[in-house]
């Protein structure tokens, strides 16, 4: 048997006072949070009307910008004596367009503006304000 001829020592660790702990924290107070009107970026589309007479038309559509010049998105409707009526919802702003009538693209006979196309005619332009 091997004998140590050195002591060991002996710590004596003291444990810290206990802290209390609450049995339920205090609920958190704020004020109520006050929601501010926040203003859409997007213009709201405006419901428009647009008429087109052609006594013995069998189909009328509107293409333009603001359809992606797809005829077939916009049907209008025979009320009557040739006339033709469609109900469209327009952004804010220029438009092109032309009727497409019986497959033949026309320009409206009755709009205020006109403008040259990429294909040697005019389209017709529609302005809706904000």
């Amino acid at each position: 048997m091997i004998k140590s001829t050195k002591k060991a020592k002996i710590a004596i660790f003291k444990p810290e006072p206990a802290v209390p702990i609450q049995s339920k924290p205090e609920p958190a107070r704020a004020e109520p949070v006050k929601m501010a009107p926040v203003k859409s970026e997007m213009p709201k589309p405006e419901r428009i009307s647009i008429e087109f007479v052609r006594p013995g038309a069998k189909r009328v559509y509107v293409a333009g910008s603001f359809n992606g010049w797809k005829p077939e998105d916009t049907p209008l409707t025979a009320v009557g004596n040739g006339l033709w009526v469609g109900n469209l919802n327009v952004k804010p702003g220029r438009h092109e367009y032309l009727f497409v009538v019986d497959g033949q693209w026309l320009p409206d006979p009755n709009a205020k503006e006109r403008v040259q196309n990429p294909f040697g005619g005019v389209n017709s332009v529609l302005t809706v304000q904000q």
